[in-house]
């Protein structure tokens, strides 16, 4: 588990040590989630600055340090999670003259990126994530989470600015952030027992849906925010309605275990 931050300024008026010192704030507040090591970064020409803290399980050396940016330079990302079928990929980006220095997923993750864009990799990724992607080419900041929503990642946006969290609590350092609780998602969490995405405890705050990518356009005074979806879990169950399995059932319980066998495999990778 790692904490992830940001915040934008929109006006681009703030200095970049203020920058930092706010993130600094925020991330520290994150420490249970990531112990292991504390990383800022800072873009002061279009206001932002990302923060990381790290719980070290993949590339225990300063080559998975966080925030980490891309061989070419484009990318800058913060992360939370694990791609698990990151060897796998990794091999297939050497095929393509991709470089490494390290041996953490989260640099073949900015690979994939660098060389096939965001939406062709987040269809050949597997695994749990929640990640910040600065585009530098376009002054874009990309929020990402994976299909099912295990990884949360949490915004608040205004005219002013945008922050963004693993945790609601960093976004509480943030200028102009409203407490006011949502009586909605009150009545959520007292029916369900949690506050389903994209609703939040409080009403200035939105929880990004899973398997969504938040876009926001970093080039204007004002943002523009635009999210999608890139995987449908009821688009899958249609599928699988309109293709029904037409195999034996001893053919199914293998496949079955087999499928099963290979998650779990994939999920015990680690450095510790």
């Amino acid at each position: 588990m790692c904490g992830i931050t940001g915040f934008v300024d929109f006006k681009k008026q703030t200095s970049s040590e203020a920058l930092k010192n706010r993130v600094c704030q925020m991330t520290n507040s994150l420490r249970h989630r990531g112990p292991d090591e504390f990383g800022l970064w800072c873009e002061e020409s279009v206001g932002l600055a990302l923060g990381h803290r790290r719980l070290t399980i993949l590339d225990l050396t300063q080559n998975g340090s966080q925030p980490m940016r891309s061989q070419c330079k484009r990318y800058t990302i913060v992360y939370n999670g694990e791609i698990y079928n990151y060897k796998a990929l990794k091999v297939e980006l050497k095929k393509l003259n991709q470089a490494f220095s390290g041996s953490s997923d989260t640099e073949v993750l900015l690979a994939a990126i660098s060389h096939w864009g965001l939406e062709t990799t987040l269809q050949k990724i597997n695994g749990m994530f929640a990640f910040a992607l600065f585009d530098k080419k376009n002054n874009l900041l990309y929020l990402v989470r994976d299909r099912i929503g295990q990884k949360p990642l949490y915004y608040f946006s205004s005219h002013n600015a945008f922050a963004f969290a693993s945790e609601l609590k960093p976004l509480f350092y943030c200028p102009g952030f409203n407490r006011d609780i949502s009586q909605q998602s009150l009545a959520y969490f007292l029916r369900y027992g949690y506050v389903p995405a994209p609703n939040s405890i409080f009403k200035s705050v939105k929880k990004l849906n899973p398997a969504a990518v938040l876009r926001v356009d970093l080039n204007g005074e004002y943002s523009i925010c635009h999210e999608e979806c890139y995987w449908s879990v009821s688009q899958v169950a249609q599928e699988g309605c309109a293709h029904p399995y037409d195999g034996s059932k001893e053919t199914l319980v293998d496949q079955t275990e087999s499928l099963l066998s290979d998650a779990v495999k994939l999920r015990m990778v680690s450095d510790v």
